[in-house]
């Protein structure tokens, strides 16, 4: 019976090596199927980084532009709906920050903003998701596409003209504060920064 038992062993190292060979690939397709989610993940975090940035560089410059009519509030409501022309461009961050995530710019990014304060960026990761056993990934690149928004958060009333009394400012409602006697000749009083004005946020 000792010859059987060792027959019986020879039958199974076959069923062994299958096995294990099935485990195997298992494994390298699981850590292929990684490699890809952390390559896409990357290039996400890349575009969102980059419409971001590009929305804060704007919103900035119309806090500015406020800041610079604070004075004249019948240019209010066009500089918070972002009808401001002379602005710079603001692409120049989208870049900056998907290299900064090992990426790089591919679409998107327009230099005008009417009729919507919002940018869309597309990016390409720099690198691709490597080799696996799944073919072709070693020339596989990851893409991803963000759409950041800029919304104000303020509202006033223009003074009533009939009343005689247009020499103070609007009161500027804002959704946490609310200013009022607004005097940018005031070094000590306070005026509302680029985030009292403007709310930037991913958008789906």
């Amino acid at each position: 019976m000792r010859p059987r038992k060792y027959g019986d062993a020879g039958q199974a190292f076959p069923i062994y090596i299958t096995v294990v060979a099935g485990l195997l690939f298992l494994a390298f397709a699981y850590l292929a199927v990684g490699q890809a989610a952390a390559t896409r993940n990357g290039a996400q975090t890349a575009a969102d980084a980059a419409a971001l940035a590009v929305a804060q560089d704007r919103r900035d410059q119309l806090a500015g532009k406020w800041l610079e009519n604070v004075l004249n509030p019948d240019l209010w409501q066009d500089i918070f709906d972002g009808k401001v022309q002379g602005l710079d461009p603001s692409c120049w961050r989208a870049h900056q920050l998907a290299a900064d995530n090992d990426a790089h710019v591919v679409g998107g990014c327009p230099t005008e903003w009417y009729p919507e304060l919002s940018y869309t960026v597309e990016v390409k990761t720099n690198e691709p998701v490597g080799d696996s056993i799944v073919p072709g990934t070693e020339e596989t690149y990851a893409t991803a596409t963000a759409k950041a928004v800029i919304k104000p958060r303020c509202a006033f009333l223009l003074p009533d003209e009939d009343n005689g009394n247009n020499e103070d400012l609007p009161q500027l409602n804002c959704r946490d504060k609310n200013w009022e006697h607004l005097d940018p000749d005031d070094p000590l009083r306070d005026l509302p920064g680029p985030e009292d004005l403007f709310d930037v946020h991913l958008a789906d």
